[in-house]
């Protein structure tokens, strides 16, 4: 689609009329019939607050004129995974996993290859193609040619590290040690936990991305593979849950604030 078709779809989906979409983004509602009409498209500040207005990134507003890939890990990028700043607008740079509120989460080149390839795996490529292509795609990317300059010096591997600490500290029984945490969406780790009076409740936000893990659980001194435990955290809680294949019959072990 055209600027003036996807502006135009986005406003009328949203119910908004010119006069309230020109009202939300500082133009006239003369300025949003010309954008509508195709006569003008919107300068680069605008687009910005329409992109955060409306959670599609400039790309799209523009028509989708080019593919946008994550500089940091080489995913496709669809606008329901693009990365976010810390004031919420879209970051068309990165994806959700990599980049998380103005944050980077990944500093270490193999720790990303390590987390990439089951995906890849699963897409047809064998463990050593995947691997292959990795190393030689991920150093042509914008955030590892800056990684120094991009970099916080360590600080949010700290932060990791200080969580994984805590999580061991809990001492939950059953549960591995944890060794790492891995960025993770909101999206697809959201379990429905059955309560005690019998409704379900769900603890996450399906637009954040958190730090966590698997892990299988250990009955005895053997790995059990029928139940595995989740661990999830972010800077205010630390939740550990269990559940069978496909994340099926989930329980809450424990919700814990920081």
């Amino acid at each position: 689609m055209d600027t003036k078709e996807v502006l135009f779809e986005l406003r009328t989906k949203n119910g908004l009329s010119q006069d309230e979409l020109a009202e939300k983004v500082f133009v006239t509602r003369q300025a949003v019939s010309r954008w509508e009409n195709g006569e003008t498209v919107p300068n680069t500040d605008t687009l910005k607050l329409l992109s955060k207005l409306f959670g599609v990134s400039i790309n799209t507003l523009l028509g989708a004129p080019r593919q946008l890939i994550c500089q940091c890990c080489g995913m496709p990028l669809e606008d329901d995974i693009i990365g976010r700043d810390r004031d919420g607008s879209l970051n068309e740079d990165y994806c959700k996993w990599c980049y998380a509120d103005g944050q980077y989460t990944y500093s270490d080149m193999d720790e990303l290859i390590d987390v990439c390839i089951p995906h890849m795996v699963k897409e047809g490529f064998s463990e050593e193609q995947a691997r292959a292509y990795m190393k030689e795609a991920l150093p042509r990317l914008d955030y590892w040619k800056r990684y120094d300059e991009l970099s916080d010096n360590g600080q949010f591997d700290a932060f990791k590290q200080k969580l994984i600490d805590e999580i061991n500290a809990l001492s939950v029984e059953g549960m591995p040690k944890v060794e790492k945490l891995n960025a993770l969406v909101g999206k697809y780790v959201n379990l429905a936990y059955r309560l005690p009076n019998g409704t379900t409740a769900k603890f996450l936000d399906d637009d954040t991305t958190y730090l966590g893990t698997q892990l299988a659980s250990e009955v005895g001194e053997k790995v059990s593979s029928e139940r595995c435990f989740g661990v999830l955290a972010g800077m205010d809680f630390i939740l550990i849950c269990t559940y069978g294949a496909d994340g099926a019959d989930p329980e809450l072990v424990l919700y814990q604030k920081r």
